[in-house]
């Protein structure tokens, strides 16, 4: 395909077989096709090949446009450059007209017209074939109709004259008399242009690609799996689920899994543009791609092919890269009717000229240079190559998006309703202080609680045991070999909340307080405010009596209060909607400055509000990750789910922020504001260019060579244009302040 007019052919051609939709992307070369089960691949193929292409199956996770250029295109560039470039200057310049130069260029414009344009002729006598026209056919119309009166003026007019002199004029018909007058200059200028163009946007939008390229890099082709303590080398693709494999230090690894022995660190930078590596152990997840940077890990493989994370991420990519904006809709139903508008515009300027008593070579040359003006390629590529730079470059940084009305949707958006819990907050229990009684030691009352809780799963439990060995890796020598927590003997019931142990000689119960005007001032002081901020206290009582309270709950992200100010700063209403208590939900808008605040909602309440906000003409986006948030996912205007988050949550959104960064939200909104500028600008560049230059070269104001130049440039300003999205970097530090 080369134009816009070919994605409309293949797409009429495509919906002609009952029950079958189809989406055409130019800039990718790609159908994605929705057929009914009966209807083989094949006769789609077929399909296709009757509208003149042809096509093959692909794989989904196969990159597009990742080989390079074939070798023919550089060559039958490199051999019109050069015969064409001699033609050019001989025409143009009469200092360098020799005698009998006229003959010398027929005779290296002559293998330019044809071999050097043959692609043009081929694909236009292909369009013939089946009663269309396309670009192609612009072109070699233009290159034809140059050529042949050139031929005339040589062998029937006066231009074969041995000492003629022609010289070089913009305009349409300048530089000669009559049949005196050739036009080699176009004949070779046109094709020379136009391949010099389709070869450098053919480059330009490979780039376009390169984020599917990197994540395609990703992936391994071999795997060393351990079977029975053996080791040996098999093909990734004969990869088995619960098989377990080895990745040494250096390695990539090469699909999800559970790590069954070893310690290491993975970086994660080349999937979710996390810089910091992360720890792995025993029972840590890992995601095919990463690359291990530290100890050997043996992993037992939980998801292979297009089941892996990966994959996933690649299928989301792919999916936006191949759909179609509301933009490019609209450039296609123009481009549909474009190429027959431009014959009959070319017909209508032909004849004009000739019934005004013009000149023969002016009424064609002015028919032709409309002919090779015409631009519908810029009109097909200037949606498609910008959103592939968008989505790649969303997915270089952790920003997903399913499909081009993502970034049509987060560019209307006026109101963010955010979930709390692992949204805004870390979503674990982390201690945030210790409160001890008079007489006791804060640090020593933690490590007895810690001591009985250290055998529980409780998430309560747990945050206290994981701060209890922190506070004991800070005042323990790392040479002492010792143990951060006491053995606990006798415990009183199940290790939980609410139990008690003998502790080093000492009865410790960790519970939590139902008789507040028992403790000491300074315990109720911390129940009162732990209460306040919405947190849980725990205590700890030591040979009964109190001896400390423990404040536990969940913190803010890093980014969460910068986050919030950028969606008001961008114009977003941010709203807060939990199913937590009004006293954690109030504390956590008072931190963020959030003032529209919806405590206890269950899932069900948190669709309605969304409702109740869209019927008041707002464009909602809905931001959470777990199960309780999918139905307000799936109800507002757009779903976020964080990555971290519930496959449900991911799959009934329309973005997914791949790292556990809240502030990717804003720079979402921006990437999709920026890209659809781009498109605008595109567009208006496009329609802008055809309107004015295809009049000027109908009223003779535009030689045939400029006319291919200016064509080539558009196309490429397009894609030049398309391609800055691929540098751009959100401006997160524009704001000033940091999280709170």
């Amino acid at each position: 395909m080369t134009c816009a007019a070919c994605v409309s052919r293949v797409e009429r051609r495509l919906a002609r077989v009952d029950g079958v939709s189809a989406g055409v992307n130019l800039a990718t070369g790609r159908a994605r096709i929705l057929h009914p089960a009966h209807i083989p691949v094949q006769d789609l193929i077929a399909a296709v090949e009757q509208a003149g292409y042809t096509a093959c199956l692909v794989s989904a996770a196969a990159p597009p446009e990742s080989e390079p250029e074939p070798p023919t295109d550089r060559e039958r560039l490199l051999g019109v450059a050069a015969m064409a470039v001699p033609v050019i200057l001989l025409s143009m310049i009469p200092a360098f007209q020799f005698r009998n130069w006229q003959w010398f260029c027929f005779l290296l414009a002559a293998p330019v017209v044809t071999w050097g344009a043959w692609p043009f002729h081929r694909r236009a006598l292909l369009n013939l074939r089946h009663a269309t026209a396309t670009m192609d056919t612009l072109v070699s119309l233009g290159i034809l109709a140059s050529f042949g009166w050139s031929v005339y003026a040589l062998f029937f007019g006066t231009a074969g004259d041995p000492g003629m002199r022609m010289g070089f004029s913009l305009r349409a018909g300048g530089g000669g008399d009559g049949a005196g007058h050739m036009y080699l200059e176009a004949a070779v200028g046109v094709p020379l242009f136009v391949l010099c163009g389709r070869y450098l946007e053919s480059r330009a939008r490979r780039q376009t690609g390169s984020a599917l390229r990197s994540l395609a890099e990703l992936s391994v082709k071999e795997v060393c799996v351990r079977d029975n303590g053996h080791e040996r080398w098999i093909p990734l693709n004969q990869l088995l689920t619960g098989q377990e494999f080895v990745v040494r230090p250096g390695e990539k690894v090469a699909t999800d899994g559970i790590v069954v022995e070893g310690a290491s660190a993975l970086d994660l930078s080349m999937l979710t543009g996390e810089s910091v590596p992360v720890e792995a152990g025993p029972g840590a997840r890992v995601a095919g791609g990463t690359m291990n940077v530290g100890g050997t890990l043996l992993v037992r493989a939980t998801a292979i092919g297009a089941d892996t994370r990966l994959a996933r991420i690649a299928a989301l990519v792919e999916d936006a890269q191949t759909g179609k904006a509301r933009a490019q809709r609209l450039a296609d139903t123009v481009a549909a009717v474009f190429v027959p508008a431009v014959l009959a515009i070319a017909a209508t300027v032909l004849g004009f000229w000739q019934g005004a008593g013009a000149r023969p070579q002016v009424a064609i040359t002015a028919a032709v240079a409309v002919l090779v003006v015409a631009c519908p390629c810029a009109l097909g590529l200037a949606t498609p190559t910008a959103l592939l730079a968008a989505t790649g470059r969303g997915a270089q940084l952790g920003i997903l998006v399913k499909g081009p009305e993502v970034l049509e949707r987060l560019r209307h958006l006026d109101t963010v309703v955010l979930d709390k819990t692992g949204t805004l907050t870390e979503g674990r229990m982390t201690l945030l202080a210790t409160t001890p009684a008079p007489g006791h030691d804060a640090a020593e009352v933690l490590r007895l609680a810690a001591a009985v809780e250290q055998r529980s799963e409780h998430p309560l439990a747990r945050a206290v045991t994981a701060a209890a060995v922190a506070v004991a890796a800070l005042r323990t020598a790392p040479d002492s070999g010792g143990s951060a927590l006491p053995d606990v003997a006798d415990f009183w019931s199940r290790p939980g909340i609410g139990v008690g142990a003998t502790v080093e000689g000492h009865e410790v119960r960790v519970l939590r307080p139902d008789e507040p005007h028992e403790l000491p001032e300074a315990l109720r002081t911390a129940l009162a405010d732990a209460d306040e901020r919405g947190c849980t206290p725990v205590l700890v009582e030591v040979d009964g009596a109190p001896a400390a309270i423990l404040t536990i709950g969940d913190t803010l992200r890093p980014d969460a209060y910068r986050t919030v100010r950028r969606l008001r700063v961008l114009g977003l209403e941010p709203v807060l909607a939990t199913g937590d208590g009004p006293g954690a939900a109030a504390a956590v808008a008072r931190e963020l400055g959030i003032t529209a605040v919806h405590h206890s909602a269950s899932p069900e309440r948190k669709a309605a509000i969304v409702a109740d906000l869209r019927a008041t003409g707002r464009v909602v986006a809905v931001v959470g990750d777990g199960v309780n948030d999918t139905v307000a996912l799936a109800a507002a205007d757009l779903g976020v789910a964080m990555g971290g988050g519930t496959d449900a949550a991911i799959g009934a959104a329309g973005l997914t922020l791949v790292r556990a960064d809240i502030g990717l939200v804003a720079d979402a909104v921006c990437l999709a504001r920026r890209t659809l500028s781009t498109i605008r600008a595109n567009l208006l560049w496009a329609f802008g260019y055809n309107l004015v230059l295809i009049p000027l070269a109908a009223v003779g104001l535009l030689n045939p060579m400029l006319a291919a130049a200016a064509m080539s440039a558009s196309s490429l300003l397009v894609v030049g244009n398309s391609l800055r999205l691929r540098t751009w970097q959100p401006q997160r530090r524009s704001l000033g302040g940091g999280a709170r």
